[in-house]
């Protein structure tokens, strides 16, 4: 099929560049000129494993293309994907200004039948406003607008789009029906489903889940927080939890706090839905406050430790993004820890992988970065491990405990074993575990 793909952030890239291994033609619009030429050039704006490969290999062959000029890249495509942003405004509304702004210039261009997808996370009801937008100067014989959400974890996002658990369709058009499925049989042929339903129980669908997955995270936070206070183990019981079928064992690791581009966002605006609907959500909200007051535990452990003023003292941050195998560090936990720490006069010594350049664009000369782990704890008075970077799982602890001032280590996200950490002598914290001292 020829496909456009408006919009080349996160989902758009990966959606494009996955269309188009398939064997689509595929072109991809973005209003940003210097980002668009930077692609044309083969480089891959964000880090997603596994993508370099396919954008390279589908750019070459032709089958990938980016341009800046909405007209001609529609011009004859079958199916336009919308993977627009949809922030969050100041009332925790997804914002669809720019998924409104371009069906709007999409009912000035289109001249055959064409599906036009929202791919997007957006509002139930979002669907129809598109429609509306569409149908003031096109007959409704040109065109379906259909609801499909994307489910793609960051670091293995490839992977979920090639060998999806389930494609969630939303129309109520058969003909719209026959081009999806033709469009993603391809992907799912060891028998995964594509789920075809109405366009508001697939826009619900999207958010449902994310606010579902964020509800276990958060749950496990606070069992972490009480399996501290009474003496347990919360990874002991995790694993309790987690051998019985009806819960499962994804979703279950306590830390520092959810974060990205999703959940935050999609937590936030399914609350702000259900309150256009007359309804409190009430474990939403509760799931906002606890994670907003977790993504500040391991400062508070620090400071705990070493004293609410902590002029003179450095702090060594393993991790800035907001999970491993990606640079995205929106709504990422180590800002807030890094900026309570600057706050109460730490410095700060940071290292990440991957997106040390994205948080340099925020704090400047406010905090250093450092080319490897181990530079950032020479002279450091703790450890604050936020990101669980594989590099970070089996490092040298002679040589942690060496460059170390003080022998601190604050983990959150429960790497190491707690008596291996006794035997090594440091002073320890995790999350819903023994202090180690």
């Amino acid at each position: 099929m020829n496909i456009a793909v408006v919009g080349t952030g996160y989902v758009g890239l990966v959606t494009g560049t996955c269309f188009a291994e398939t064997g689509n033609h595929v072109i991809c619009v973005d209003i940003d000129a210097a980002k668009v030429e930077r692609m044309r050039n083969g480089e891959v704006p964000i880090f997603e494993p596994g993508l370099e490969i396919l954008f390279e290999r589908n750019s070459k062959q032709g089958r990938l293309e980016f341009t800046t000029d909405l007209a001609p890249a529609v011009a004859h495509a079958q199916v336009i994907f919308l993977a627009l942003p949809t922030p969050p405004g100041e009332d925790g509304s997804a914002d669809l200004s720019y998924i409104l702004g371009v069906a709007r210039q999409l009912s000035g261009m289109i001249q055959n039948y064409t599906v036009i997808v929202d791919k997007s996370t957006v509002p139930v009801g979002t669907s129809e406003k598109v429609h509306a937008i569409l149908a003031e100067n096109l007959s409704t014989e040109l065109f379906d607008v259909v609801s499909n959400p994307e489910f793609l974890r960051e670091g293995v996002a490839v992977e979920d789009f090639m060998k999806p658990d389930r494609v969630v369709v939303g129309t109520s058009s058969p003909r719209a029906v026959k081009v999806m499925k033709q469009l993603f049989e391809p992907f799912v042929r060891q028998g995964n489903p594509i789920l075809f339903m109405d366009e508001r129980s697939a826009e619900m669908t999207k958010y449902a889940a994310n606010a579902y997955l964020a509800t276990r995270i958060t749950f496990m936070n606070e069992i972490a927080n009480l399996c501290e206070r009474v003496g347990a183990n919360v990874d002991m019981v995790r694993m309790g939890m987690g051998s019985d079928t009806r819960i499962g064992k994804r979703f279950l690791f306590p830390g520092v706090g959810y974060g990205g581009s999703c959940f935050p966002k999609d937590v936030q605006a399914l609350a702000k839905t259900a309150g256009e609907y007359n309804y409190d959500f009430k474990i939403l909200h509760s799931v906002m406050s606890v994670n907003d007051r977790q993504r500040h535990i391991l400062a508070h452990k620090i400071k705990a430790r070493l004293g609410n003023d902590l002029s003179g003292k450095t702090i060594a941050v393993w991790g800035l993004a907001f999970k491993p195998n990606t640079d995205d560090i929106r709504e990422a936990p180590a800002l807030y820890i890094i900026d309570e720490l600057l706050e109460a006069g730490a410095a700060v010594k940071a290292y990440d992988p991957e997106a040390m350049s994205n948080v340099e664009r925020i704090y400047g000369s406010r905090i250093t970065f450092v080319k490897d782990p181990y530079e950032a704890l020479i002279e450091a008075d703790a450890l604050a491990i936020v990101t669980e970077w594989s590099v970070f799982r089996t490092p040298a602890f002679e040589v942690l405990r060496r460059l170390l001032r003080q022998p601190n280590i604050f983990d959150g996200r429960n790497l190491y074993d707690l008596d291996f950490m006794r035997e090594q002598g440091f002073y320890y914290e995790s999350i819903g575990r023994n202090t180690v001292q």
